[in-house]
């Protein structure tokens, strides 16, 4: 059995309390807003106040008749959709890429490559919608979604070469030498092994397709309403309870989601990689 005394010395170490202080701060920042949120969306008053007044599932029957924030949600559902599918694509590609290569190159791709991650997100809509009028285009659906694969193949990226970086090359030189070519080898043996990398690194790329704002704002034109910007004009303009409420489902969804990204493709596993 361990010695207690030096569990209970490092608890009692200044470093460790004054990091634990920090970490639960942190906590508290990160989960306080959602938890008053998620309350806020159970009122019963016309209006955004916490605490609420009474509780009650109106705001979440009312937005069976909101119209316009379903069709929203759709547009979002539709373009994270493609997004991720573009992105695992090109991600799990340029993934492939970057491990067959050790020179100055590809570590200089890999940076490249993870550009949209450092870059400030508002820079880097406004610097696309520059682009698409010098080019002499006009934002449209296609272009959004084109948008939101620039900045979710990173995810992809990340998670693919974390999970490529565990795989024996052993296993694909056997698959050669005993006649499959490199597409049968990549179907057969790469793909199955790498899968649970690429659909954590889908997962994080469909999360942040659909909650993305700053390419959406620049990018989307006046046929196309997201359900982000949506939610946030509604806020700016009236204060609509059933903004919270809208945020309340996002909230559990994702909540499902992770547990079943995590039970299914070990999330939290590929991303401590």
């Amino acid at each position: 059995m361990p010695d207690p005394i030096p569990v209970f010395s490092r608890r009692m170490d200044p470093v460790w309390f004054v990091f634990g202080a920090i970490s639960l701060f942190a906590l508290a920042v990160l989960v306080l807003p959602t938890v008053v949120i998620l309350v806020t969306s159970f009122t019963s008053s016309e209006s955004l106040q916490f605490p609420p007044p009474g509780y009650s599932l109106r705001w979440y029957r009312e937005l069976l008749d909101a119209d316009q924030m379903q069709q929203a949600a759709w547009t979002s559902l539709v373009l994270a959709f493609w997004t991720t599918a573009l992105s695992a694509v090109l991600g799990t590609a340029a993934a492939l890429g970057l491990s067959a290569g050790k020179s100055r190159w590809t570590r200089a791709a890999d940076l490249l490559f993870m550009s949209p991650l450092v870059l400030p997100a508002l820079a880097f809509g406004f610097a696309a919608l520059v682009f698409v009028y010098k080019s002499g285009l006009r934002p449209n659906i296609v272009l959004l979604v084109l948008g939101h694969t620039v900045v979710c193949v990173p995810f992809v990226i990340r998670t693919t070469l974390a999970a490529l970086s565990q795989l024996d090359p052993a296993l694909r030189d056997a698959s050669c030498s005993l006649g499959a070519g490199r597409w049968r080898t990549f179907r057969k043996i790469t793909l199955p092994l790498i899968a649970k990398g690429v659909g954590a690194g889908a997962f994080l790329a469909f999360m942040s397709s659909f909650d993305n704002v700053p390419v959406s704002l620049f990018l989307a034109d006046e046929r196309t309403e997201v359900l982000p910007i949506h939610m946030w004009q509604q806020i700016s303009s009236n204060l609509d309870v059933r903004v919270a409420s809208a945020s309340g489902v996002i909230v559990l969804s994702t909540l499902v989601l992770m547990i079943l990204a995590e039970r299914f493709l070990g999330l939290s596993r590929q991303l401590g990689r």
